[in-house]
């Protein structure tokens, strides 16, 4: 059953901010980088304490470390917003231990995607905590032109968003929905089907996203999700930029033939293209677990129908 919605509070300019490394270790020169660009944008950014470490095979602490390194963001009262250094594999790990009391009483926005749908999307089903599907340190703050500002400044300050055409928004069937926005990376909600924390995406404003996944196996996926009744009852559908989602000697439009021919039954909206998680440039910040409205008629539209905090 969908939980009340939990918004945390704005985060003030110049707040403090904690970095840590829930899944996968992040290149050491692009951690650096990007929390030196944090620090240029007048954040007070803490470093978790295994936010810059190794462990065998491709973790960035063990398992009961990197949760402590969460709890301890969650648990500091001076602390206003989490991000993540990366994902890459190893949220899973996490989920059964998490303090789930500890951050309904002290809820702040945590900024990830990839690996962090799984935590992202356990925190919103059950205590409704609004999900930041948004930038991440040592993938997008520390390149150029990685960050979409309105729409982070926005996730911030509580500012609504219209995405559209110049995030990337195309689309694949007309029509206009509204709902609870939700989703993440595809990849990541299939793994978790079958249990206790599979996705509540039933009634939901879907978004999907995935980087590196053949059509075929976007198709495998989409497939597994049906058959799961993970789709029953969605609103409507926004894919993301779907980046390197292709099969050599293909056509360029295998993946969009293949999103309609999965979900050829289903009567609402369907759009395809927006830069949000695995994104080439310009990392557009969803809220997840608020109310939106899509809109595809003469020019798609992704409207934000609330703050994703309070102010």
């Amino acid at each position: 059953m969908s939980q009340p919605v939990l918004k945390p509070a704005a985060v003030r300019k110049g707040a403090r901010v904690a970095v840590i490394a829930p899944a996968s270790s992040a290149k050491m020169e692009r951690i650096e980088h990007g929390l030196a660009v944090l620090t240029e944008r007048g954040f007070d950014v803490v470093v978790g304490q295994h936010a810059r470490g190794k462990e065998p095979p491709y973790f960035a602490a063990t398992a009961e470390e990197r949760l402590a390194d969460l709890h301890d963001a969650f648990a500091d009262p001076e602390v206003e917003a989490i991000f993540c250094t990366r994902g890459g594999y190893g949220s899973n790990y996490l989920l059964e231990d998490l303090n789930l009391e500890l951050i309904r009483e002290n809820p702040i926005p945590l900024f990830g995607y990839s690996d962090m749908t799984a935590v992202q999307t356990w925190l919103l089903d059950e205590l409704g905590l609004v999900g930041f599907h948004g930038p991440m340190v040592a993938a997008d703050f520390y390149r150029q032109g990685g960050v979409h500002e309105a729409s982070f400044q926005a996730a911030l300050n509580g500012g609504n968003v219209t995405a559209g055409v110049a995030e990337g928004l195309r689309v694949l069937k007309p029509g206009r929905a509204a709902g609870t926005l939700y989703g993440g990376c595809l990849s990541l909600l299939t793994a978790s089907l079958g249990t206790r924390f599979a996705p509540q995406t039933e009634g939901k404003l879907l978004f999907l996203e995935d980087v590196g996944a053949k059509p075929y196996q976007v198709d495998r996926m989409l497939r597994q999700m049906v058959l799961a009744g993970k789709f029953d009852g969605v609103t409507g559908f926004v894919f993301g930029e779907m980046l390197e989602c292709a099969s050599p000697g293909t056509s360029p439009d295998l993946l969009e033939q293949v999103i309609l021919r999965v979900l050829d039954w289903f009567d609402g909206p369907i759009a395809i293209g927006l830069r949000s998680g695995h994104v080439s440039r310009g990392n557009v910040t969803l809220p997840l677990g608020i109310g939106a409205e899509l809109i595809l008629e003469s020019e798609p539209v992704l409207q934000y129908l609330e703050p994703a905090v309070r102010v």
